[in-house]
């Protein structure tokens, strides 16, 4: 029997991982699943498992506050390094590129396990944007025993880093296995929370914003709300629904912005429940998210990506996403071509997920049936 390995941070790695995770649970006369959160998001990775009903082994709870990128690391390394001795895993699985990603595949390096890396090879190749992922998954390539792409693009990149190809396999991305899988949920038994949530939605037209990154912070944040009180003087009839990230470089100014205005409502994070849902109840999304880029196009949403460099490129390429960086005469425009023009609009809508048919899963299952431990 193999023994996995699987670490989780973050709110994105827990969503993304979910599939991963439960398909190993129910495979228990082939694998030994241990499921290893750090707690580096704690509000928000607690309600993905819950949604998908994962119970942690191990929870290191090492978040604290304040603390610095550094101090961050070093409680990861001391409590991962911990966890790969007690259960002396075959496999450590990781994912993307969290500082839970890449500190898990250091220590997994040091104590000589194979790392299957899922959502290997996206790149922007600014070494500081995104800061710190990309240089997270830079790292975390150079470590990895087994690279899972999501698509042939990042199978391309990791070759040109001198990756073996036998060490990569493209299987789309785990993402849309989870959007799929909580759909199912959301739609067979959907929560009070949820219910409740459709009621105050009513049956307005959305436009759905998120940002949180550091690149949108400072001036961009306030480009953005500038940007969304012409969009809803312009656009009464729509309802622009913001969750507001909880850190207070977003939270402040955005608030300060937007409070008070008739059709712009500004909420805590949604659960992943309820986010779902709102995706898929939405006209269109403005973002800077990556994981949106990849699950928007699976739901016919155009979504409108507040940065300026993507490491998803694909999305851009298929025409299901557009690139308009965080200066509101763009944001702007773009909204009101994907509202006043309906061919735009179907054609955004319309364009192919590059990021797979959720089929991923049962690819990487395979893949480490075959594998020696």
């Amino acid at each position: 029997m193999k023994k996995i390995l699987i670490v989780i941070g973050t709110r994105p790695e827990a969503i993304k991982m979910a599939p991963v995770v439960k398909t190993f649970l129910n495979l228990p006369n082939e694998f030994d699943t241990h499921l290893c959160v750090t707690g580096q998001h704690r509000q928000m990775l607690d309600q993905v498992l819950d949604f998908f009903n994962l119970i942690p082994d191990t929870d290191l709870n090492v978040m604290q506050p304040n603390q610095s990128l550094s101090t961050l690391s070093s409680r990861l390394m001391d409590g991962i390094t911990s966890v790969i001795n007690s259960f002396n895993p075959d496999f450590v699985f990781v994912h993307g590129d969290t500082s839970t990603a890449m500190i898990a595949a250091l220590c997994s390096f040091y104590l000589q396990k194979k790392i299957v890396h899922i959502e290997a090879g996206l790149r922007t190749y600014n070494i500081n944007s995104p800061f710190p992922e990309e240089a997270n998954r830079q790292i975390i390539s150079r470590l990895a025993s087994l690279h899972i792409a999501p698509t042939l693009n990042c199978k391309m990149a990791l070759i040109e880093e001198k990756i073996p190809k036998k060490n990569i396999i493209v299987t789309g991305n785990t993402v849309i296995d989870a959007l799929f899988l909580g759909l199912k949920i959301v739609e067979n038994s959907p929560s009070r929370k949820l219910l409740e949530f459709k009621r105050e939605i009513k049956n307005s037209k959305v436009i759905l914003v998120t940002s949180h990154r550091r690149e949108n912070q400072g001036l961009g944040i306030l480009e953005i709300c500038k940007a969304l009180k012409i969009i809803a003087n312009d656009f009464p009839e729509f309802q622009i629904i913001f969750p507001v990230h909880l850190n207070p470089k977003i939270l402040t100014p955005v608030y300060e912005e937007l409070s008070g205005l008739d059709n712009i409502t500004l909420l805590e994070p949604l659960d992943y429940e309820l986010f779902i849902w709102m995706m898929k109840r939405s006209f269109l999304i403005i973002t800077d998210s990556g994981g949106i880029q990849e699950e928007a196009p699976s739901l016919n949403k155009p979504v409108i990506v507040m940065r300026d460099i993507t490491e998803r490129q694909e999305a851009v390429e298929s025409g299901a996403v557009v690139l308009v960086g965080n200066k509101k005469e763009r944001i702007v425009n773009e909204v009101r071509k994907l509202i006043n023009n309906k061919d735009y609009y179907d054609k955004m809508a319309s364009a192919l997920n590059p990021y797979g048919n959720g089929n991923a899963v049962s690819e990487i299952i395979d893949l480490i049936r075959e594998l020696d431990g």
